[in-house]
This record gives structure tokens, sequence and C-alpha cells, in this order.
């Protein structure tokens, strides 16, 4: 079982205006993390903050503009600042914002910050412009970007005492890791083309005949575009079962936290479903009602009702 520490009652200034700047890069870059973690408890909803605010520099440094080799030096600074934090070297005048609230935040619950040197590893792969013979080969990919940030979570979680199979918590937010991933990766497949990079498996890009890739608005002549986009979501869809078994292991507003979140990209999914080639004239996204309507679910706990049966139903 994985137990959350709870923080100490106060929290300095300096270590409070951190976390503020945390917030604000949180509430500014990620408008589905945020609208998630507005449903946390406050030192949680701070801690989750610092994560995203250091996950997103390392992204940015590897979506920015610099040389590949200047990007690699960045990405490997910003490891030996993660080294300094998890030695608990960071002290709460430090000048970078991040560092000090990350730091806070990982003495206050038990973080695995090894999961953001593997977040690092990942992006070090974009930067290196690896692609992906496999979905297994993905896998690595998305376990990096994404199932560390899931089990990150989950060290600002916890698990409820007691709760059933919390041993394997750890492995079913990786999972609703991959799944939040793989959606991005189908959302995103036309934006990334264009930015050289290629994330959906060379087999599965072949057998629809897609390998020409998606430079264009339009799917490559001759190719079953919609059959693959199907194909994707189903695996996406079998990932989201596998990772919404972590919902009865937490508590009520963490629960409520991770199925928002989750609840999005799984809208989100379902539009792809119904119109594949919208992820090549544009973004997809979800007007804000929508949201709401999936916070609203998540507070009610219907989604980690719905897994709790179908628990039962498994074992029966």
């Amino acid at each position: 079982m994985i137990r959350t520490v709870e923080s100490a009652p106060h929290v300095s200034a300096p270590v409070l205006a951190a976390y503020s700047y945390c917030e604000a890069v949180t509430g500014q870059q990620a408008r589905n993390f945020a609208y998630g973690i507005r449903l946390l408890p406050a030192a949680k909803r701070r801690a989750m903050s610092a994560l995203y605010a250091f996950s997103r520099r390392v992204d940015d440094i590897g979506d920015g503009g610099l040389a590949d080799e200047v990007k690699l030096t960045r990405l490997e600074d910003t490891r030996a600042l993660l080294a300094r934090i998890r030695a608990g070297a960071v002290e709460e005048d430090d000048t970078d914002p991040v560092a000090v609230a990350l730091s806070h935040a990982a003495r206050a619950f038990p973080i695995p910050l090894g999961g953001l040197d593997e977040l690092i590893d990942g992006v070090q792969m974009d930067v290196r412009g690896e692609t992906y013979e496999t979905w297994d080969d993905l896998k690595v990919y998305c376990r990096c970007v994404a199932g560390a940030i899931g089990r990150l979570s989950l060290g600002v979680f916890g698990t409820e005492p007691g709760a059933r199979g919390a041993e394997r918590a750890a492995e079913y937010a990786d999972t609703l890791g991959l799944a939040l991933q793989l959606t991005n990766i189908l959302r995103d497949v036309r934006e990334d083309a264009l930015g050289g990079r290629t994330y959906l498996p060379a087999d599965d890009l072949a057998k629809f005949g897609c390998s020409a890739g998606f430079r264009t608005p339009a799917p490559p002549e001759g190719s079953d575009f919609a059959g693959l986009v199907h194909y994707e979501v189903r695996r996406a869809r079998a990932l989201f079962a596998e990772g919404y078994r972590l919902l009865p292991m937490l508590d009520r507003r963490s629960g409520a936290c991770v199925a928002a979140m989750a609840g999005i990209y799984r809208r989100l999914l379902d539009r792809i479903e119904r119109d594949p080639e919208a992820v090549l004239r544009g973004r997809v996204s979800l007007p804000g009602h929508e949201k709401a309507y999936v916070a609203v679910r998540g507070l009610s706990g219907l989604d980690t009702r719905h897994v709790a049966r179908g628990s039962v139903r498994r074992r029966a």
C-alpha cells in the first residue's frame, strides 16, 4: 500500500510563492491538467503543480528551437538539478521557484522522483529523432513521458488504507499514463508530422497504407486512415479500461481528479473515433461545459463505482 505523508500545516512564504509560480505555469500551459487538479485539496494540488512545472520545463527544452546538442546539454543540466532536489540540497531562498516547490513537495509526499529522470530520457529520445517500429517500441517511450507521470502523481495521491489490490496501483497508474499519451499522439498526429516527428508504430502505418505520413489535411492517397485511427482507438480504450482499476484505490478527491483528467481524454478519443480525419484538419478539443460535466461525474464517484462493480463481477 502506498501511504500519503501529510505535509506540515505551516508553509513558509518563499515556498508558497514558489508554489504560486508553479500553479500559474500549470494554469497557463495545461488547461486539462489544471482542470483536474482543481478537485484536490491544497497541499496535493500544489504538489501536482510543482510536478507539472518541472515536467513542462523538460518538455519545453525538447520542443524548443535550439540546436539538438544544446538541447541535450540542457536536459542533462536539468537532470543535475533533479539530483540536487533528490539530495535535499535546494534551499527555500533558491532563485529557481520550480526547484523550491518540487523540493518541498518531495519532502511532503513520497514522490518517486526517478520518474522525472525517465521523463528526461523520453525527451532525449525526441531530440534524437527516434521512431518506433512496433507498439512494444512505442510503449517504452510512452512509459517514459507519460507512465512515469502517472507513477509520480500516485506518490502525491497515495492509496486508501486497506484498498484491495493496492500493490498494483503503480502499474495501473503507469497504464493510465500510456492511455493518455496514445490519445495525445492521435490528436497531434499532423502537428507532430509538421514538426518532423512520427510516433505511431511503423508497422501499424504500413498495415493501413499510411507510411507516407500526415503533412497535409488529407490522408495519404489510397490509405485506410480511418482504419488506422480506429485500430489505435481500440488499443487506447483497452489501456483506459486497465488503468481505471486504479480509481477505487484512491480517496474520493484524488479519484475525482484522476477520473476528470482521464475522462476528458476518453471523450477526446470518442470525438476522434467519430471523425478520424478531424485530427488532420486541426486540434480536437472539448468545450468547457463538457469538461465541467466530466468533473462533476468524477466528484460523484460514478466512474469509481462502475470500475468497482466490474471488479466484483470479474472476481465472481
